[in-house]
């Protein structure tokens, strides 16, 4: 069970709380999360990933154990705290300014 914390955008969307939980098939990778959180929330898709080039969105960042996962190739698998249930994979909404 992979633990999941969205943006509150997003969550309102989804209709979910702060954290959800995923059964993820095969391999725990980033690409897999997301697929699986698209399968389950499908008003979800196109937020997260672009449509046409499946490609993370701007200012969407990806987090797990503190580490920034947002430029690794999505077939990274997850660290063993996400994979194990005591971390969540967080999806944020990147804020710009200065």
């Amino acid at each position: 069970m992979i633990r999941v914390v969205l943006p509150q955008h997003l969550r309102t969307l989804a209709q979910v709380g702060q954290e959800i939980e995923l059964n993820v098939q095969g391999d725990e990778t980033i690409h897999s999360v997301l697929a699986a959180l698209i399968s389950k929330y499908p008003m979800l898709n196109g937020t997260i990933l672009d449509l046409n080039s499946g490609q993370r969105r701007p200012f969407i960042r990806f987090f797990a154990c503190g580490q920034d996962l947002s430029l690794e190739p999505p077939d990274t698998p997850l660290p063993e705290a996400v994979v194990a249930g005591k971390e969540p994979f967080r999806i944020v909404g990147a804020i710009a300014g200065g």
